[in-house]
């Protein structure tokens, strides 16, 4: 095993890159113990090193993760990795409101949640005068198209600790949402976001908002935009080969990898040109594609020198950390900044689907809420937040009895 791993290499060469962790940080400790009792006896060491290195409790400043995204369905994989700890919190949640209901436990318990994550992550907060250590705390994904309740609750969670950034969805409501919270001066990330029209909407959102925050003498010391690409959500859950087929034109995994950088890379491009002051976040990251018998890292290595956010799920980073055949790996500055194949895109403009996501008038705001990916992963995340919720309704019945 390499001392260290290919996430740090890569940050060496991108100036401005962020790693986040995608999920929530009370996890971390227990994650760290599992990679350990499986890993060979001569890697224990170190990994030891790295997990170190990824949150430094002793020099927060110094650690590779630089922020955290999460959301209900995160939570509650956080709830399942230690079931009996949090039945205990939620009892006492319930005793100290007595007679609430599941829906409003859930609620209470997501934000104590968000509460133990960003205080973790307050140091590097602090650290870094206020510029990275922020947790993402999602507004309910059951409410994406709910314009006043997302509001509320984002006003809810921004209070929780001054590094909560709010995770709001790239629905039409969500970039009214967006605009209104930059103005009050309030950090957003915007997510469930695809297509290269929800990234610029985003960006002039923001711009927006900014101006009025200005004008209006809001203190921004504690603000950041960030637009979050949903990667691999566009190509597989979106279905792009499906859509590549309708055509008869086939798509190779490779291609739908090329197609989803492409988008990124256009979005970082025009943010970059036009001097929008959000920053870009890559997720739903995928290993792959298998290129003349080796596999490939292509979601990173074509990120290389991006002033970016990375975020990167537990399972994610395990697999990067045991990637095997790490020396074809090699990570060149500034390969963001390289176009992707003219015959691969030329290939992909072909395709109606992808035609509407690369242009940056494809899809007009009213247009969002239907698109495949969107409304797909709305649902993921609606049903894992069911899912909490009757957690938080099995704690009521157990403490009643």
């Amino acid at each position: 095993m390499r001392e260290n791993n290919l996430l740090e290499a890569l940050v060496q060469v991108s100036p401005g890159m962020e790693i986040w962790w995608d999920s929530s940080p009370v996890i971390f400790k227990n994650w760290c113990r599992k990679l350990l009792a499986k890993a060979d006896a001569g890697d224990q060491q170190t990994l030891k090193r790295q997990f170190g290195r990824m949150y430094n409790t002793e020099n927060p400043e110094e650690s590779l993760f630089r922020g955290v995204t999460t959301n209900p369905s995160l939570s509650l994989q956080a709830i399942k990795d230690d079931e009996p700890y949090w039945k205990d919190v939620t009892f006492g949640i319930i005793k100290k409101n007595p007679g609430i209901d599941k829906e409003s436990l859930f609620w209470l318990l997501y934000k104590e949640v968000v509460k133990r994550g960003s205080d973790m992550f307050l140091p590097l907060f602090e650290k870094t005068n206020f510029r990275e250590g922020f947790l993402s705390g999602q507004v309910d994904p059951r409410k994406s198209f709910d314009k006043e309740t997302m509001l509320k609750q984002a006003a809810e969670l921004a209070a929780i600790n001054p590094n909560v950034m709010i995770k709001v969805p790239g629905t039409k409501e969500g970039y009214e949402v967006i605009e209104e919270l930059t103005s009050r001066g309030i950090a957003t990330n915007n997510t469930l976001t695809f297509v290269l029209p929800q990234l610029m909407d985003c960006a002039r959102s923001v711009q927006k908002g900014l101006e009025k925050a200005k004008a209006n003498h809001v203190d921004l010391s504690r603000w950041r935009s960030i637009i979050t690409h949903m990667e691999a959500r566009y190509g597989d859950l979106g279905g792009l080969r499906d859509f590549g087929t309708e055509k008869g034109i086939e798509l190779s995994e490779g291609d739908v990898r090329l197609a989803e950088l492409a988008i990124f890379k256009k979005a970082y491009r025009l943010l970059k040109k036009n001097n929008y002051p959000s920053k870009l976040l890559s997720c739903s990251l995928r290993v792959g594609p298998t290129v003349d018998g080796a596999l490939r890292l292509w979601h990173l290595e074509e990120k290389a020198g991006a002033n970016i956010v990375v975020t990167c799920p537990p399972t994610f980073i395990d697999e990067v950390i045991h990637f095997p055949g790490q020396e074809n790996i090699h990570f060149i500055k500034d390969r963001i900044d390289h176009e992707i194949p003219k015959d691969v895109l030329d290939k992909l403009l072909r395709v109606p689907y992808f035609e509407r996501a690369y242009a940056e008038d494809g899809y007009a705001r009213d247009e969002y809420n239907a698109h495949p990916s969107l409304v797909k992963t709305a649902q993921q995340f609606s049903k894992a937040t069911d899912d909490m919720v009757e957690f938080a309704g099995k704690c009521i019945a157990d403490f009643s009895r």
